[in-house]
């Protein structure tokens, strides 16, 4: 109908190979992030490969205008569809370039029909996902709206964060910096130069705040190694360290894509828990995000309780899922 064509994409290399096409599309999808990204979801694929890769390339001549980052995982039940970066993406999506983002959803979901599965699940999309726009004929849909909550902040343009943050937080702040400087010299520094460290350090505050029960596993850290120096190179990854004394303790770990900043993960030692530092940490990056000139500061998944003190309001994500009894 269009002159498009779609491949599916079964193997590595073939992945890999998309990434110089992958990039100018990324740029011009509207709904795209960070998670989006070649520099996050080549990096997650070859680190876990949870299944059988089926990702859909839709070109227009030779210019990538769409893809569906997809994988099968074999069920009791049949095959389950599944985005690739499930689980450590906090936003989902296809990419989509502008303008033609009703043919390229044709055709992805003819691909995608092709494809043998049961059940196709697409969770955490946010509001401007380019998924909510696009039907599969005749095959059954659930759909949640309310899929999972993302508390996030609006920033208006003052780096003193009067008009952004509430007043009883800015005095906590406060409070916190200043306990921090009578426990020792405070620095605060930016490590996106020094992934290797950063992780390290990253990884270390984040079981220790969490008790060994946090989500960085040992092989999350390989897909964060790997995904770290790419998000850097592409200027995306926002890293700071803070150290109290001489001692490393806090880490945050976010991201900056166009109007947006996103608060990733974090970690404290629970020793200088009266001082705050991952407090102090994100009152640094909600400052550093107003001066790049992000209008929001997303806390990404979940309602933790310490989000809303900064002001955030919850965005919601929906999951679509569709499901089918006979094979193509």
């Amino acid at each position: 109908m269009s002159g498009l064509r779609a491949d599916v994409i079964r193997d590595q290399a073939a992945f890999d190979d998309l990434e110089p096409h992958w990039w100018p599309l990324w740029s011009r999808s509207t709904s795209a992030t960070p998670f989006q990204s070649p520099a996050w979801l080549l990096p997650w694929w070859r680190t876990f490969s949870p299944g059988d890769l089926s990702a859909i390339a839709v070109w227009s001549r030779n210019d990538l205008v769409g893809l569906a980052p997809l994988y099968r995982e074999p069920r009791a039940s049949g095959w389950l569809l599944l985005p690739v970066g499930i689980s450590l993406s906090d936003y989902l999506d296809i990419l989509c370039a502008p303008g033609r983002e009703a043919e390229v959803s044709y055709v992805i979901a003819e691909a995608a029909l092709s494809l043998e599965w049961s059940k196709w699940v697409l969770p955490d999309l946010p509001a401007e996902a380019a998924s909510l726009r696009f039907d599969l004929p005749n095959v059954a849909e659930s759909r949640f709206p309310n899929h999972a909550a993302c508390p996030v902040l609006s920033l208006a343009r003052d780096e003193t964060l009067a008009r952004s943050i509430p007043s009883r937080r800015r005095r906590q702040l406060r409070r916190a910096e200043r306990a921090a400087q009578r426990r020792g010299r405070v620095a605060i520094e930016r490590y996106e130069a020094d992934p290797r460290t950063f992780i390290d350090q990253l990884a270390r505050l984040h079981n220790a705040r969490w008790a060994g029960q946090g989500v960085l596993t040992h092989i999350a850290q390989d897909f964060h190694r790997m995904a770290l120096p790419r998000l850097a190179a592409n200027g995306m990854a926002r890293c700071w360290l803070i150290e109290i004394g001489d001692t490393v303790v806090g880490a945050y770990y976010g991201f900056h894509h166009r109007c947006r900043a996103y608060a990733y993960l974090g970690g404290f030692d629970p020793a200088y828990a009266a001082e705050s530092p991952g407090a102090i940490l994100i009152g640094t990056a909600i400052t550093e995000a107003v001066r790049e000139g992000a209008r929001e500061f997303d806390f990404l998944r979940g309602r933790e309780s310490y989000k809303y003190g900064w002001g955030a309001v919850d965005q919601w994500t929906t999951q679509r899922v569709w499901s089918r009894s006979a094979p193509p």
